[in-house]
């Protein structure tokens, strides 16, 4: 057990280090990202400018682009951020964003995706934690660790259950500098069994026979066709069908049969899911309701996986919840630390009492 334990804790050693931090910082994610985006200067009596309108700003100023998506801002205060594919940026294979004034429609803005660490590092980071920027090799290899971890964490509390008990009930003896290892251990336990389950969960995937088979997503970049419809007549009647629901991002069409996917929340939704992905409302090519996805008519496994995902990056509580994850996740951290200096330890005791 204590050999499993620590083959285990090494090969994820590094995993832990790494994820812990960037996932200590990620749980920020919209707060830190913010310092990387535009400020709006807001014009007094000018109202919020439509979609449509923005839309044909885009295709005005990217004749050639592929249109994918919109974050649609809730006030004036913050801007319209379209996500295009266009051959002057990259060849087209990586997205450029593009923020736009919400009440003048100036381009405030452009960036790239994931790739550009200096201009949007949150989404670097993001996907550094998702894969080291290592794509599928990266999301193999976060699978495998994150066994690892699970296994680690599992070995540790039956080797360590003794010490758990003593920490919790503030036995003298338990609170040393030699003890670091197994302190954090215990008060990082429940947090690391959530993070290692959910994780473990979300990467089942890659064990999977037709992960290595598959291809990554390539978008053919070509001109997205003019709006078919209104926009803004779709959102009014959309309320008028789903008076709780908010829309936050739109992924529009590629053509003009295809179908338009409105993101967003339920007023009644549980506080656990997510407030920009947890329903789906889907447009035809006349701008009417062809079906939804709504998160509480899901199937309960379906469903499962969505909170899962919001439970592991900590997306649920506000601020509170943001902090402890954080402050959690520094802890994890130093975990690999210490267990890595332990198993010096015992290597270089080893050596030296058998030569």
């Amino acid at each position: 057990m204590f050999k499993l334990h620590s083959i285990t804790g090494l090969i994820s050693g590094l995993f832990i280090l790494l994820l812990s931090l960037s996932g200590s910082v990620l749980v920020f994610h919209d707060e830190l990202d913010a310092l990387q985006t535009p400020k709006i200067n807001t014009v007094e009596n000018v109202p919020l400018l439509s979609t449509d309108s923005c839309y044909r700003k885009i295709q005005k100023e990217y004749p050639d682009a592929l249109i994918s998506s919109c974050s649609i801002p809730q006030n004036t205060s913050a801007a319209f951020v379209f996500t295009i594919y266009d051959l002057g940026y990259n060849q087209g294979l990586e997205p450029l964003q593009v923020f736009i004034h919400p009440q003048t429609a100036e381009i405030l803005k452009t960036r790239g995706g994931s790739e550009d660490m200096q201009s949007n590092f949150m989404s670097w980071l993001a996907a550094f934690h998702n894969s080291f920027h290592l794509h599928k090799k990266g999301e193999l290899l976060l699978g495998i660790f994150g066994i690892a971890f699970l296994i680690s964490i599992i070995t540790g509390t039956v080797l360590y259950r003794k010490s758990i008990i003593a920490v919790l009930s503030f036995r003298k003896k338990a609170f040393r500098w030699e003890n670091l290892h197994q302190l954090i251990g215990v008060y990082a336990l429940l947090f690391n069994l959530v993070i290692a389950i959910t994780g473990s969960w979300m990467q089942r995937y890659v064990f999977k026979k037709d992960f290595f088979t598959s291809s990554a997503y390539i978008p053919e970049v070509k001109a997205s066709p003019f709006l078919p419809f209104s926009m803004s007549k779709a959102f009014n009647d959309i309320k008028k069908q789903y008076p709780g629901f908010s829309e936050y991002v739109i992924y529009f069409a590629q053509s003009n049969k295809g179908s338009t996917a409105v993101y967003g929340s339920n007023a009644a939704n549980s506080f656990i899911h997510s407030k920009k992905f947890a329903d789906v409302i889907f447009l035809d090519s006349t701008g009417k309701v062809s079906n939804t996805r709504f998160v509480n008519e899901v199937s309960a496994a379906d469903r499962y996986d969505i909170i899962n995902s919001q439970v592991h990056f900590g997306k649920y509580g506000g601020l509170p919840v943001k902090i402890i994850y954080s402050l959690l996740g520094l802890m994890s951290a130093i975990l690999s630390i210490t267990g890595a200096l332990l198993w010096i330890k015992r290597k270089n005791a080893y050596q030296f009492t058998h030569g």
